[in-house]
């Protein structure tokens, strides 16, 4: 992740106070990143495989603290399978999440997220 990706991940956050991140296996390095540069409360850090039986105990716990907002670094095929199952299956919101610049342009609509070069994206 860019220090510009970053600083625009950051920026979509806006007002929130709390927020969830959330990793594949292949994406925690961006996760801690992006904890250490968060100036608010983070109220869960959950990682998943990217393949799994169901990912529902994942969902759960990334889901449940019910955040100002969610953060997500993961693959495509890491966030797919977690992104049904967590709106099958929680409360979860795309509208009230935020990716890194892998995941742009993921059929979602709500999604936001920010590119490497600072820019932003939206899925409609």
């Amino acid at each position: 992740m860019t220090s510009l990706e970053l600083a625009a991940l950051l920026g979509l956050l806006g007002r929130a106070r709390h927020i969830v991140i959330g990793t594949d296996s292949s994406s925690r390095t961006d996760g801690e990143q992006i904890a250490a540069a968060w100036g608010g409360m983070v109220l869960a850090t959950v990682t998943w495989p990217e393949t799994a039986a169901s990912w529902l105990r994942q969902a759960r716990r990334f889901a449940a603290p019910e955040p100002d907002a969610w953060v997500v670094s993961a693959t495509p095929a890491g966030w797919a399978g977690m992104a049904r199952r967590l709106l099958l299956s929680t409360s979860w919101s795309p509208h009230r999440t935020v990716t890194t610049s892998v995941l742009e342009g993921f059929p979602l609509p709500g999604l936001r997220g920010a590119r490497a070069d600072g820019t932003t994206w939206e899925s409609r």
